[in-house]
């Protein structure tokens, strides 16, 4: 589903020279849920960027969905992120104008997707049942994620991309959504979490550890995959 060869980000800041990444190689089968770990500046975000097509690589080639987008024009590469890949921003980038209910009936209006799910159903699956007719500020910060991430699963895009997805959330609201995400695993969908939380990686299939945009490791979780229910952070 996803399949990076040799890629690398070069960005020039004035003379110097950044390299975000580094020769970088993977490759996320549909059905994986796979968490890159990593410190700040490692390189994470920048990975989630060019596979979500909102970046482009300065060398390699990068296949997601079967499609080769390294050389895709606009038009191509907007379409895989409205019927290929759905995000779940760090940021949130909901539309303060709408909404949560209308937040997520965007984001499937935009992915030709409305009618697939219940976007009712969506956000009460993360908790928020009782708060569809509010606006962004008048949730918290936990709120509103939850209403970003109920947008990404509405969708039903056989990617599934994730900056941070607990970060602004309590333990138990965290647990809650990993399950979801873990679910969209298991409902044969690729599942790509980016976080520095060590103790996220622990419920993954598979573990990414990068550092200065190199991956320097690459497979199942130190001391085997745990059940979610034994996590805490």
């Amino acid at each position: 589903m996803i399949d990076l060869t040799g890629v690398s980000k070069i960005y020039q800041i004035g003379t110097v020279e950044v390299r975000a990444l580094d020769g970088v190689d993977l490759r996320v089968d549909d059905g994986e849920f796979v968490v890159v770990l990593g410190p700040s500046g490692s390189g994470k975000t920048t990975l989630l960027n060019i596979i979500g097509a909102l970046d482009t690589p300065t060398e390699g080639s990068v296949s997601v969905g079967g499609r080769d987008i390294t050389e895709a024009s606009r038009s191509e590469l907007f379409a895989l992120r409205r019927q290929t890949v759905s995000f779940i921003f760090q940021s949130f980038n909901l539309f303060p104008g709408l909404t949560a209910l209308e937040n997520v009936e965007f984001g499937m209006d935009v992915a030709s997707k409305r009618g697939v799910t219940d976007p009712v159903s969506v956000l009460t699956s993360v908790g928020l049942g009782d708060r569809i007719g509010h606006f962004p500020h008048e949730l918290s910060g936990g709120e509103q994620q939850r209403v970003a991430i109920a947008r990404a699963l509405a969708t039903g895009n056989p990617v599934l991309l994730a900056d941070e997805p607990t970060g602004e959330l309590d333990f138990r609201t965290g647990a809650q959504i990993l399950e979801l995400l873990i679910e969209q695993a298991s409902d044969n969908r690729a599942v790509l979490v980016v976080t520095h939380n060590r103790e996220i990686s622990r419920i993954a299939d598979r573990v990414v550890e990068m550092s200065s945009g190199r991956i320097i490791s690459d497979g199942p979780p130190q001391g085997g995959k745990t059940p979610l229910s034994e996590l805490h952070w």
